[in-house]
C-alpha cells in the first residue's frame, strides 16, 4: 500500500507530464525541438555538461568519501588553501561542502550548461572548419573531451585564482552563464530565473511532499551574503564572458545591444554579484550594497559594449568637433590662431599646419603615413572588451597575494589536542590565525592578523590552518564532528563541551575531544566564575581543574574547596552545604538556600 508521500509524489510528475502532453498536442507546428538541437548537438544530446556532471559527482563520492556518508563528505583537505598545497587548488572547484552545495550547483550546470554547450556546439561553424577534417572539428571529440577538458581548465582557473579557501563548482556555473548569455541572452535569463527554481522546486516535493517545520533557535551565524564567495562568482561569470566574446568575435557575430544589457542586468542582480562585503570587528559584517549596485549597473553597460558595441571609433568624432570649432564657418582657420602649429612643409621650408590635422596625425599609430594600425581604428566594441580584460585581471589579481600563504609555527598546535597523520585538531581562545604570507611587498609584508576562537585545525604539510567550529556556534551546540583525511580516507575527531552557568556571572566550562575509538583529552579549561549571590558572608566560585569542576568558598579570606556533586547528593566545604538536584547546585547554611548554578544548555 502506496504511503501519502509516495502517492503525492506519484501525482507530482503525472501532472507534470500531462501538462507538457496538452501543450505539446495544441502547440502550433514549427521546428521540431530535436530537429533543432541536433544541428549544434551530436544526436541532439549535450553530453559535454553529463560528462562535466559526472566528474563533480564522482569527486564527492571517492574523493571526499562521500560514500561513507553522503551527508557529511570530508572537505578540510579539498579547499583551495594555499599555492604551496597543490591538492587542494586542484580539487577545491570540484568538490563540495556537502549534498545541498553539490545539488545546487549541479542543478545550476543543468539549466545554464547545455545552453553553453549548444552555443559552442559538437559541429563547428567557424569559417573554413570541416567536420572530421581534424581532432578538433571532430564532434565525438569536441563532446566527450574537449568540452569536458575546457570545463576542468575552467575549474582550475577558478580555483587558482578565488579569494581564500573557497570550496564548490559555482565559479564553472557563473562561468557557464557568463557563455551562454553573450550568445542567447533570453534563453539564459529565462533558464537561471525560471527553469532552475521549478526543477528545484520539483525535486524537494518529490523528495519531500510534505514537510513539517518547527520554530526552533539556530546557532550565531553570519547573514546569508556573508556566505557567498562573491569574488569568485565575478570572476568565473567573466571567463565565461571573455570566452564566449571570443567566440562570438570569431564567428563574425553580434547579439541583439538591448537584450544582452537586460540579460546580463537582471542575472548580475539575481545572482547576488552586488553583494559587495568585508569583514568588521567582533562577528560583525560591512555590506556595500548601494556602491555594489552601481558596479553592478556600470559593468553591465562596459559587458554590453563589449559583446555588440558599434564598431566605430570615439576619435575621429572628437577630432572631428575640435576641426569644426576651429575652422568655423570659413572652413579654415585664421593663420594667426593659438591652435595652429608650426612645422616644416614636405619642400623643407617652415608653414603654418592646422593644429587638429597635427593632432589627427599624431594620433595614428603608425604616425608615417604608413598602413599600421592607428588608434582612431579602435573601436567602441574594442575599447569595452578591454576594459572587460582589466576587470578579470584585477578580479583575479586580488586572489594572488591572498594566496601566497604559508603556515609559521603555530601556538594554537601546541595545545593539547588529537593528532591524526598530518593534521591537528584542538581547542584554543584568542589566538591569532597563524597563516603569513610567502611575500614581503608592500601591504603584504605583515603577517595576517586575524583573532579566532574554536576548534583549530591545523595542517603543516597542508598549509592550513582552520576555525573549523567557532566557540559560539561550540556554545550553542554542545557537540561538533571534524572530519580530517584526504583523497579516499577519513578520520573523525569529536568535540564536546560541558560547563555550568554561574548564577549572574559566565560559564565555567570544559572542551573535550577524541578521534573515534580513543580516549577522551581535556583541550581547554576557561577561567573560574563567581557566583553573583552570597551566602552566610561567603561566596562562591566555581573553577575547573585537569578535567574536575571545583567548588570554592571564600570566607575571610579563607578559601574551602569541593568537588561539584553528582546529580542528587551534597557536599560541604567553607560552613556551607551544596546540593545537585538535576542541573542545577543550591548552596545552603543556617536554613537559607540559594541556588548558585546551573548546567549549561545546549542546543
Amino acid at each position: 500500500m502506496l504511503s501519502i508521500a509516495t502517492a503525492i509524489a506519484v501525482v507530482v510528475v503525472v501532472s507534470l507530464l500531462v501538462s507538457i502532453a496538452i501543450v505539446r498536442r495544441i502547440h502550433r507546428a514549427g521546428p521540431r525541438w530535436g530537429d533543432v538541437v541536433r544541428e549544434r548537438l551530436v544526436m541532439g544530446v549535450p553530453w559535454g555538461t553529463f560528462v562535466a556532471i559526472a566528474v563533480v559527482f564522482s569527486v564527492y563520492l571517492f574523493v571526499q568519501d562521500g560514500t561513507t556518508d553522503f551527508q557529511d563528505p570530508v572537505t578540510i583537505p579539498f579547499r583551495s588553501w594555499s599555492y604551496f598545497y597543490p591538492l587542494g587548488m586542484v580539487t577545491a572547484a570540484l568538490s563540495h561542502a556537502g549534498p545541498g552545495h553539490l545539488l545546487g550547483n549541479l542543478f545550476g550546470t543543468v539549466v545554464v550548461a547545455p545552453i553553453a554547450e549548444y552555443a559552442w556546439g559538437h559541429y563547428p561553424d567557424e569559417r573554413g572548419s570541416q567536420t572530421f577534417a581534424s581532432w578538433r572539428t571532430n564532434p565525438w571529440l569536441r563532446a566527450l573531451v574537449i568540452f569536458p577538458a575546457i570545463v576542468v581548465a575552467v575549474a582550475l582557473l577558478t580555483s587558482v585564482f578565488a579569494l581564500g579557501p573557497v570550496i564548490g563548482f559555482s565559479g564553472v556555473v557563473f562561468a557557464f552563464a557568463g557563455f551562454a548569455i553573450v550568445h542567447y541572452p533570453i534563453v539564459t535569463i529565462v533558464a537561471t530565473l525560471g527553469v532552475q527554481g521549478v526543477l528545484v522546486t520539483i525535486y524537494r516535493a518529490l523528495q519531500s511532499p510534505i514537510a513539517v517545520y518547527v520554530a526552533e533557535p539556530r546557532p550565531p551565524s553570519p547573514p546569508s551574503w556573508a556566505t557567498i564567495a562573491i569574488q569568485g562568482h565575478a570572476l568565473g561569470f567573466f571567463v565565461g564572458l571573455v570566452l564566449g566574446v571570443l567566440v562570438l568575435r570569431r564567428r563574425d557575430r553580434r547579439p541583439d545591444v538591448a537584450r544582452i544589457w537586460l540579460a546580463v542586468l537582471l542575472y548580475g542582480f539575481s545572482s547576488s554579484l552586488w553583494a559587495i562585503y568585508w569583514f568588521g570587528g567582533e562577528n560583525t559584517y560591512i555590506l556595500l550594497r548601494g556602491p555594489g549596485v552601481v558596479v553592478v549597473t556600470i559593468l553591465t553597460l562596459v559587458v554590453t559594449l563589449a559583446v555588440a558595441g558599434p564598431e566605430t571609433s570615439l576619435v575621429p568624432r572628437l577630432l572631428d568637433r575640435v576641426v569644426a570649432r576651429v575652422r568655423g564657418s570659413t572652413g579654415r582657420a585664421p593663420a594667426d590662431r593659438a591652435l595652429e602649429l608650426g612645422c616644416r612643409a614636405t619642400d623643407g621650408t617652415r608653414g603654418i599646419v592646422d593644429r587638429p590635422d597635427r593632432i589627427r596625425t599624431l594620433a595614428s599609430a603608425g604616425g608615417h603615413g604608413t598602413d599600421e594600425s592607428r588608434l582612431a581604428d579602435v573601436t567602441s566594441r574594442d575599447t569595452a572588451f578591454m576594459a572587460v580584460l582589466v576587470v578579470f585581471a584585477v578580479l583575479a589579481g586580488i586572489a594572488v597575494p591572498a594566496n601566497l600563504l604559508v603556515l609559521e609555527e603555530t601556538s594554537a598546535a601546541s595545545n593539547p589536542g588529537v593528532e591524526i597523520e598530518d593534521y591537528t585538531v584542538t581547542y584554543a581562545e584568542g589566538v591569532e590565525n597563524e597563516l603569513v604570507t610567502a611575500i614581503e611587498i608592500g601591504p603584504f609584508q605583515d603577517d595576517v592578523q586575524l583573532d579566532s576562537s574554536g576548534v583549530i585545525v591545523v595542517s603543516e604539510e597542508r598549509q592550513l590552518w582552520l576555525e573549523a567550529v567557532s566557540a559560539q556556534r561550540l556554545a550553542f551546540t554542545g557537540e561538533e564532528t571534524i572530519h580530517v583525511g584526504g583523497p579516499g580516507w577519513r578520520e573523525t575527531v569529536h568535540v564536546d563541551r560541558t560547563g555550568w552557568e554561574t548564577i549572574g556571572n559566565d560559564t565555567v566550562y570544559q572542551v573535550w575531544l577524541w578521534e573515534d575509538g580513543g580516549d577522551h583529552r581535556l583541550a581547554y579549561e576557561s577561567n573560574a566564575s563567581r557566583a553573583d549571590v552570597r551566602i552566610a558572608d561567603r561566596n562562591v566560585t566555581i573553577a575547573s581543574e585537569d578535567g574536575e569542576f571545583r567548588l570554592d568558598v571564600d570566607s575571610n579570606g579563607t578559601t574551602s574547596t569541593a568537588q561539584v556533586p553528582a546529580d542528587n547528593e551534597t557536599t560541604t566545604a567553607g560552613g556551607l552545604t551544596f546540593e545537585r538536584d538535576g542541573k542545577t547546585i543550591y548552596a545552603s547554611a543556617d536554613g537559607t538556600e540559594v541556588a548558585i548554578a546551573r548546567e549549561e544548555r545546549y542546543n
